[in-house]
């Protein structure tokens, strides 16, 4: 949305210069410059961790099998340098593999600060920018609705990233009230918010409910799960690609639960990236489309509002550029 609203004012309004143009150009360079150094920085990080790790413990075994050979006669001294070298080659393996997950950790962390930084900076400066041409040119009343109705759609991409953001933060164990809902209706509702929001047709996002004779009820706390559907249907048409092809549905897989599935024709996920997916700040590398950015939130909520309700969240793809299908699980209430 940034790009075309960018084309859209700079050609019509003139608040915004050649200088101003070219100082994003040169910041939008710098960052990814910094990025990408970054990033090499990281992984030069493992690799000295691992190699020091490796060697050492080398070392410690190389130095306990010396300190056996020379003392093979001495049954106590062969026993305390066996379990002494032991312990230190433990150590350093432990502390070698603690010292590598905090590295990926901190470099999740710091993705996470890059992508809401993005996700929020953005709409701001859409909204800025619209402004800016409606104080300094004498805009048509269309436009002036075109540039209100943008606005407000820019303004709800603010409010959904702080949303994710706060209930992320709130993902741990609470309780909350939970009431007999209707979830065949709620993912209804959830599919059809989906559509106005990213101007879908019907046929571009189906929704099909399959009860065998059954009912959908569950119990839920119906704002948590209305996050849950909703982000999974975000993921699809996001990661669709130019077409979007998604297929919702619900269906109840025996008298016990209801499984919905949201399938698209996207970009994929490699296969041994299924599980990852679905942890806090996590983002699948060379996945994210240009015109696609995100917190690495979504599923991990999804996740997150699975247990707290007693079912499971599970993704399927057949690798990159082949689609994939996440399946949401939960108890159905008895008949």
């Amino acid at each position: 949305m940034s790009q075309r609203v960018s084309s859209a004012l700079l050609g019509k309004a003139g608040s915004v210069g050649p200088d101003d143009r070219t100082g994003g150009a040169r910041f939008f360079f710098l960052s990814t410059r910094y990025n990408f150094w970054m990033r090499i920085s990281r992984r030069a990080k493992i690799a000295f961790f691992l190699t020091l790790g490796v060697l050492l413990a080398a070392a410690s075994v190389a130095v306990g099998f010396g300190w056996t050979i020379l003392n093979w006669q001495h049954d106590v001294k062969v026993l305390l340098g066996v379990l002494f070298f032991g312990a230190i080659a433990t150590g350093l393996v432990l502390n070698t593999g603690f010292l590598v997950r905090e590295i990926r950790k901190n470099e999740q962390h710091d993705s996470f600060i890059n992508a809401v930084t993005h996700e929020l900076k953005t709409p701001i400066a859409s909204i800025r920018l619209y402004l800016q041409t409606l104080e300094h040119r004498e805009v048509a009343d269309a436009q002036r609705r075109e540039f209100y109705r943008l606005m407000l759609d820019d303004a709800d991409r603010l409010m959904n990233t702080v949303e994710q953001v706060l209930k992320a933060g709130r993902a741990g164990p609470h309780k909350r009230e939970r009431i007999s809902l209707d979830f065949r209706d709620l993912v209804g509702q959830c599919v059809e918010r989906t559509r106005n929001s990213y101007h879908l047709q019907p046929e571009a996002l189906r929704f099909e409910f399959t009860g065998n004779g059954s009912g959908s009820e569950i119990s839920g706390d119906p704002e948590e799960l209305q996050t849950a559907v909703s982000n999974l249907l975000d993921n699809a048409v996001k990661y669709s690609g130019s077409k979007v092809d998604v297929s919702v549905r619900l269906t109840s897989g025996d008298s016990r639960q209801l499984q919905l599935s949201v399938a698209d024709h996207g970009v994929g996920i490699p296969p041994g990236e299924l599980k990852s997916i679905f942890k806090r700040f996590y983002r699948v590398p060379r996945r994210a489309l240009p015109q696609v950015r995100g917190t690495g939130l979504g599923l991990f909520l999804v996740r997150t509002i699975a247990k707290r309700h007693g079912g499971r969240v599970f993704a399927e793809s057949a690798g990159e550029g082949r689609g994939t299908t996440v399946t949401l699980e939960l108890p159905r209430n008895p008949s």
